[in-house]
């Protein structure tokens, strides 16, 4: 689909900006092309605003332009078109055989008909994207003026002044300058709750960057070029509508804090745990996300992940290498999260973990080795094991019923295995393998089941 919408090279480019992980740049070449033509393109003021003509049935359109196919060459539509003449000019056929021999090539007129009316939407699309970008660079009239306070800041540091940190908080700011990216002592950047929709590519300026408050705005998507901030450590874009975080994000290893809530997102980057080693606190509540990527096991640094009020299903089967989390809140997922992986049991530093209202009826049996675990809220899960009267009396009767319904377990598979034994290999070899397993039972220091003790008292008296 991106591949066709090459011959649309404006619609492409915006859409792109609009939701990078949904849509490919246009080739370099196309890039190229589209600079010289709208000089202003990057702008973010005029970005923001072809961004926004967008209709919301493109979604739609795209699909179906998608799911056509190739077009038909010009040459069999042709011919398609001639043969259909000639078969409905031809009286020795009958209605119905015309109508078969006919089928064959209105298959192909049709497909032809169906490609040019989904092209003549795109290209009316394509226009009128030319339109709003003549309309929006006359809107600009030297547009920066109104962010004076911007551009004052700008020219403090064009003439020589150190600016380390800048609070642009709650200015109504609907746009960046491109400049702003020229502070390249710039250590905190606070951009929140403004009406900014697109952030400049030029961004990745800031090579010194570390802090970059973003909340509270419109913003849809974040520049690739974030990726080149690699002194960041602490990221906040929540509040926004985001779909997605860019995968470059990935290569901002010094972040320390990423607070993502509050916004579209389905999922996260799949390669996001390989870059983000010394990442901490994850936030990521209050959004769309369905699963987690493997990778985020990788976060060993991790101390903090809030994901609650999304759709989450489960979690990775390697969640337990987050050896260090403290804290995990996965309340709200509802019908989503119906059970919890057995390497849950691994987070072996973890104090507080929410897992209300959600689907869970049985925790993982190894639950007790969460040893440090302090805080424990299941509230509003269909729970069997174990009963709602042990949740209710404190987080150590839960431990302590899990522990025990674990020993049962294990004792009732000894059990198993010495009656399989057993069967297999002859009353004797069963008796011996009983009375190994009790003396070693004793030796150990562990107290033999009831059963087990029974017997042991009826082979005394036999011997």
């Amino acid at each position: 689909m991106d591949h066709d919408l090459e011959i649309f090279p404006l619609l492409s480019y915006v859409l792109h900006h609009s939701d990078p992980a949904s849509h490919a740049p246009p080739s370099q070449t196309i890039q190229q092309s589209l600079a010289n033509r709208y000089p202003l393109l990057t702008n973010p003021h005029v970005i923001s605003t072809l961004i926004d003509s967008i209709p919301s049935t493109i979604t739609q359109t795209l699909f179906v332009f998608g799911s056509l196919g190739p077009r038909p060459d010009p040459s069999a539509v042709s011919v398609a078109r001639s043969k259909i003449v000639a078969i409905r000019e031809n009286d020795s056929l009958s209605p119905e055989d015309a109508a078969k021999e006919e089928e064959v090539y209105a298959t192909v007129v049709k497909l032809e008909e169906v490609h040019e009316g989904y092209e003549k939407l795109l290209r009316d699309l394509e226009e009128e994207l030319s339109r709003v970008y003549g309309s929006a660079v006359e809107s600009l009239n030297g547009g920066d003026e109104v962010n004076e306070e911007v551009l004052a800041v700008i020219k403090g540091a064009e003439d020589g002044g150190v600016v380390e940190r800048i609070d642009l908080s709650n200015r109504q700011l609907k746009l960046i300058p491109d400049a702003l990216g020229k502070i390249v002592g710039l250590v905190s950047l606070d951009l929140s709750r403004n009406d900014l929709k697109l952030l400049p590519d030029t961004i990745s300026g800031l090579e010194k960057l570390e802090e970059l408050d973003l909340s509270s705005n419109s913003l849809r998507s974040l520049p690739d070029s974030i990726g080149l901030l690699l002194n960041l450590r602490i990221l906040n874009v929540t509040g926004n509508k985001l779909t997605s975080l860019p995968e470059s994000i990935a290569q901002c290893r010094s972040l320390v804090e990423l607070d993502a809530s509050f916004n579209n997102l389905t999922s996260l980057p799949a390669n996001i745990g390989y870059g983000l080693l010394n990442l901490e606190r994850l936030s990521i509540q209050l959004n769309k996300i369905r699963f987690f990527p493997n990778s985020i096991c990788e976060m060993r640094s991790l101390r903090y992940l809030d994901a609650h009020m999304n759709q989450i299903h489960g979690l990775p089967v390697a969640i337990g290498r987050l050896t260090n989390l403290e804290v995990m809140n996965l309340s709200s997922n509802f019908s989503d999260l119906t059970e919890l992986p057995d390497t849950i049991s691994d987070l072996a530093n973890l104090r507080e973990l929410d897992l209300s209202n959600n689907q869970i009826r049985v925790l993982p049996d190894s639950f007790f080795r969460l040893e440090k675990l302090e805080k424990l809220n299941l509230d509003q899960n269909p729970l069997e094991f174990p009963p709602q009267k042990i949740v209710n009396q404190s987080v150590g009767s839960v431990r302590e019923f899990m522990r025990k319904r674990w020993e049962e377990m294990v004792e009732e598979e000894q059990l198993r295995s010495v009656i399989e034994a057993e069967k297999q290999q002859g009353g004797a070899t069963g008796w011996l393998s009983w009375g190994s397993s009790i003396v070693t039972s004793l030796f150990s220091g562990g107290t033999p089941h009831s059963g087990a003790a029974k017997k042991d008292s009826f082979l005394d008296q036999q011997l």
